[in-house]
């Protein structure tokens, strides 16, 4: 059964993001508010706990996974990053934006595309979501909550405590977050829009 923690959203609870914390570094799987809708996250190094978001949703690896990071230094950590890409990053978090880029060897291989080695990464504008990345002290290894049932994702935490109380360890309600998906721009060659979603791609533009 999943614990449900309803944390404010602009000035999230210090206690409650520490236990929130603890569940995932146990091995949870935490369904959670980001700035443009909620998602499924798990610790990046947990095989077992991603294997389940990956059933929950089932999708594969060549479904982009997004380590959601706290800032863009800890980003820079995870993957390969030139001075032009910086810059262009620097402008565009944190926002609703997902990058496509090189993955570096922090990133386990079993998290990225099979074929291009490359990892989706993104700073999210939200408070609950970068309380909690700051407690754990690392990225979140994370997917849109959008069940393969469903047309559009998930957004009211009690819709997904209901239907996911049996399948996720923890659900934050965080508030309204909205169906709209983050833009999606591949930097791994140039700047190619991928999907386009609630960051303004002008940022990069496009």
């Amino acid at each position: 059964m999943a614990q449900f923690f309803a944390i404010h959203p602009d000035n999230p609870q210090d206690r409650l993001i520490r236990q929130a914390a603890a569940i995932i570094r146990g091995g949870g799987v935490a369904a959670y508010p980001t700035d443009s809708c909620y998602a499924l996250g798990c610790r990046l190094g947990d095989k077992e706990a991603m294997e389940r978001i990956l059933r929950i949703r089932k999708i594969d690896l060549k479904h982009h996974l997004t380590l959601m990071c706290a800032d863009l230094a800890e980003l820079g950590t995870y993957a390969k990053i030139d001075n032009a890409q910086f810059r262009r990053l620097k402008a565009a978090t944190p926002g609703s934006y997902t990058f496509i880029l090189q993955a570096t060897k922090e990133v386990p291989n079993r998290t990225l595309h099979p074929k291009r080695k490359t990892i989706g990464l993104r700073v999210p504008d939200n408070a609950v979501a970068l309380a909690l990345l700051r407690e754990l002290g690392e990225p979140l290894l994370s997917c849109t909550l959008m069940l393969p049932e469903d047309d559009e994702p998930l957004s009211d935490p009690y819709e997904i405590r209901d239907r996911l109380e049996h399948s996720v360890d923890l659900v934050i309600d965080g508030g309204w977050c909205g169906t709209d998906p983050t833009t999606v721009v591949d930097m791994t060659d140039g700047i190619a829009l991928v999907r386009e979603g609630r960051g303004d791609k002008a940022v990069f533009g496009l």
